[in-house]
C-alpha cells in the first residue's frame, strides 16, 4: 500500500501530482490555508487522509468529492472555525473524524444526520459553548441504538467522543450531554470524562458529573382535533397549548410555507404553560391546508398540526344565515371532546371542565361560560355579548422612550363594558394582551424599547380588532439629560486631548534623541560579538530505487517569504525518522 508524506514547510497549496494508487496521504507542517474543490477526486483508493498541523482555515463543501473509500479524516491542529458537515455525505465509509485543536464555534442541528456512521469524533480544544438540542435528538449516540441498514437489527457499537477543553455554557441545551456524562454507558466513551462548565457563573469550573441544572423539560404539544372541515366564508379559531420548562415560545406556520397573516393572540397563564390562538376570519379556499404550531425552548422543540378543509356551504331555500364559527383546539390536557353544529350549541369537555358556546345565526351572538367546579351553566343565563359596543378615536396622548398612554371612546357602552388591549412590535404577528380597568378609557403601556415602532389595538372583549381600532406609534423620545451629559463628555475629551498631545510629542522627541545618539567604538565591537551567523543546511538527498518516483521541490520567491504558522506533529517526526518503510514516498 502506497503512503505519501508531504511536509515541506514552504508548501502553500495541495499538491496535484500524487500517485493515484495512494492509500494513505499525510500533509503536515505546511502553510496551506485552504483545501479547494475536488482536491483529491482522483484518489479513489484513498483510505487515510491526514491534513494536520497546517494553517487550513477554509474547506469547500466539495473538497472531499469522490472519496468513497475514505475511512479516516484528521484535520487537527488547523485554524478551522467552521466545517462543511454536508461534505461527509461524499464519504459513506468514514468512521474517524478528528477536528481537535481548531477554532470551531458551533455545530448546526442538521449535522446529526451526517454523523450517523462515525465511531470516533474528536471536537476537543475548540471554542464550542453549546450544542443544539435538536442535534442531541437525532444523533444516534444520544437518541438511541443504531439500526443496521441491511438487516434492520439494532446494532450495539461503541462511539468515542472528545468534548473536553471547550468553554461549555451549561444550560438546558446540553442537559442531555451532561446527563450522559453521569452514567456508565458502554456504547459511549468520552476521551476525557472530566469535562467542565465555563458558564454560567454559578457553575463555572464544575465538572459535568457534578453539575446540577435547573428543571429542563422539552415542550409538549398534543393535538386532539387534527382535521377541521368548515364551510366557505366561515370563521375558524385554532388554539395551541404547550407545556415545558423554560416556558416555550409558540409560532404558527403553514406546511406550504405560505405566510400566516392572521391575528395571533398568546398568553402565559403560569410558569411553564403557554397558549396561542390564531383567528381565521371569512375563510376561502386558499386558507385550506395544514397549520403547524411549534413550541420551542432551550430544552428542544416539538410541534402539532391541524388540517383545515374548506367546503361549499349547504344550499337552502330559506335566506342564508350568518356564517357559523368553528373552533379547533390543540391542547395538552388529558382528554378533549369536540362537537360542531351550524345552528345549535357547541359543547367542549376539557379535563373534567365544561365549556359551552352558543352560536346564533341572526346576529353572530356568542356566549361562553367556564365552570371551575365542573358544573354546566345554562345558556339562557349566560351574559350578554358586547357586540354593540364600538371603540373609536384611539390615539396616543403621551409618549416617551419606554412608555405610552392610549385613550379611546366607547360608543353604545352599557355599564362596565370590558375591552381588550393588544400590542406588539410593528410587523410582528403575535400580539400581547394587556389588562385594563373597565371604568377607564385610558391605559398606559410600560417596558417598551426606545426608538422602536409598535402597534396597539383596542376592541370590545371577544371581538377581533379592526383597522380603525389600531394605532401605530414610535418610542423616539430622547432623554435631554443624556444629551447634555454626552455634550459635556465631548467637551471634556477635547480638553484632555489639548493637554495630553503636547506631552506625548515631547516624550517621543526625547526617545528619538536617545536612539539616534551615536554608539561608542567599544559598544559597536561588543554588539558584533553578540550575534551568531547561521548557515542554511539542506537535508541529505534520499536514495531511492530505480522503480520509485521522486518529486522535485518547487522553489519560488513567494514561498521563501512565507512564515511557518503550524505546530509540530510528533507523529510526523516519527515518520520522518523511520527509514524502514519502503512504501512511503516524499513529495
Amino acid at each position: 500500500a502506497r503512503s505519501v508524506l508531504c511536509n515541506d514547510p514552504d508548501m502553500y497549496e495541495i499538491p496535484v501530482n500524487i500517485p493515484v494508487d495512494t492509500i494513505k496521504l499525510r500533509i503536515e507542517k505546511t502553510v496551506i490555508r485552504r483545501i479547494p474543490t475536488e482536491a483529491f477526486y482522483y484518489l479513489v483508493d484513498l483510505k487515510y487522509l491526514w491534513v494536520t498541523y497546517n494553517c487550513v482555515a477554509n474547506i469547500d463543501i466539495s473538497s472531499f468529492y469522490n472519496l468513497k473509500q475514505l475511512h479516516e479524516l484528521r484535520l487537527d491542529g488547523n485554524l478551522l472555525s467552521t466545517f462543511p458537515w454536508e461534505s461527509l455525505a461524499e464519504m459513506p465509509n468514514l468512521r474517524t473524524l478528528d477536528l481537535h485543536n481548531n477554532k470551531v464555534t458551533s455545530i448546526p442541528a442538521d449535522a446529526g444526520r451526517y454523523l450517523r456512521n462515525l465511531t470516533y469524533l474528536d471536537l476537543s480544544s475548540n471554542k464550542l459553548t453549546t450544542l443544539p438540542s435538536d442535534l442531541m435528538d437525532i444523533w444516534p449516540p444520544f437518541s438511541g441504538a443504531i439500526v443496521s441498514k441491511n438487516t434492520d437489527i439494532l446494532v450495539t457499537q461503541r462511539v468515542i467522543l472528545g468534548f473536553q477543553d471547550n468553554p461549555w455554557f451549561c444550560d438546558c441545551r446540553i442537559s442531555k450531554l451532561i446527563e450522559f456524562s453521569k452514567i456508565v454507558d458502554t456504547s459511549i466513551v468520552l476521551l476525557d470524562p472530566l469535562v467542565s462548565c465555563s458558564g454560567p457563573e454559578n457553575l463555572a469550573g464544575i465538572l459535568f458529573q457534578r453539575a446540577e441544572l435547573e428543571q429542563c423539560l422539552k415542550p409538549s404539544v398534543m393535538t386532539s382535533a387534527t382535521k377541521i372541515t368548515s364551510p366557505l366564508g366561515s370563521n375558524v379559531l385554532l388554539r395551541c397549548d404547550a407545556t415545558g420548562y423554560p416556558t416555550p415560545q409558540l409560532t404558527w406556520t403553514r406546511s406550504d410555507n405560505i405566510p400566516v397573516n392572521y391575528t395571533v393572540i398568546q398568553e402565559t397563564p403560569g410558569e411553564g404553560v403557554r397558549w396561542s390562538i390564531i383567528s381565521l376570519t371569512g375563510i376561502s379556499y386558499k386558507d385550506a391546508g395544514e397549520y403547524r404550531c411549534k413550541a420551542k425552548n432551550l430544552a428542544g422543540m416539538s410541534e402539532a398540526a391541524v388540517t383545515v378543509t374548506v367546503k361549499e356551504p349547504e344550499r337552502t331555500t330559506t335566506p342564508l344565515p350568518t356564517p357559523p364559527t368553528t373552533t379547533a383546539l390543540v391542547s395538552t390536557e388529558r382528554s378533549t371532546t369536540m362537537v360542531f353544529t351550524d345552528k345549535k350549541q357547541s359543547r367542549l369537555m376539557l379535563d373534567g371542565r365544561k365549556v359551552s358556546k352558543a352560536v346564533t345565526n341572526g346576529n353572530k351572538k356568542q356566549t361562553g361560560d367556564l365552570s371551575k367546579k365542573g358544573e354546566d351553566t345554562s345558556l339562557n343565563t349566560a351574559g350578554t355579548a358586547e357586540q354593540n359596543v364600538t371603540v373609536k378615536n384611539l390615539r396616543v396622548i403621551s409618549e416617551s422612550d419606554e412608555r405610552v398612554t392610549l385613550t379611546w371612546k366607547t360608543v353604545n357602552a352599557m355599564g362596565n363594558s370590558a375591552v381588550t388591549v393588544l400590542y406588539s412590535k410593528y410587523g410582528e404577528k403575535d400580539m400581547l394582551p394587556l389588562s385594563t380597568d373597565s371604568n377607564k378609557n385610558k391605559v398606559t403601556i410600560d417596558g417598551l424599547q426606545p426608538s422602536t415602532q409598535y402597534m396597539a389595538c383596542v376592541s370590545p372583549k371577544g371581538v377581533p380588532p379592526t383597522k380603525e381600532q389600531c394605532v401605530v406609534f414610535s418610542t423616539d423620545g430622547l432623554n435631554d439629560e443624556s444629551s447634555s451629559q454626552f455634550s459635556i463628555l465631548i467637551v471634556a475629551s477635547s480638553a484632555a486631548c489639548v493637554v495630553i498631545l503636547p506631552l506625548i510629542f515631547f516624550l517621543l522627541y526625547k526617545v528619538l534623541k536617545l536612539h539616534l545618539k551615536p554608539k561608542s567604538a567599544k559598544e559597536a565591537e561588543l554588539a558584533k560579538e553578540t550575534y551568531v551567523q547561521f548557515e542554511t543546511l539542506s537535508l541529505k538527498p534520499r536514495t531511492l530505487s530505480a522503480g520509485d518516483q521522486l518529486w522535485a521541490r518547487r522553489y519560488t520567491d513567494e514561498s521563501e517569504r512565507l512564515l511557518l504558522c503550524s505546530r509540530s506533529s510528533m507523529d510526523s517526526q516519527m515518520t520522518f525518522k523511520s527509514e524502514g518503510s519502503r512504501s512511503e514516498y516524499l513529495c
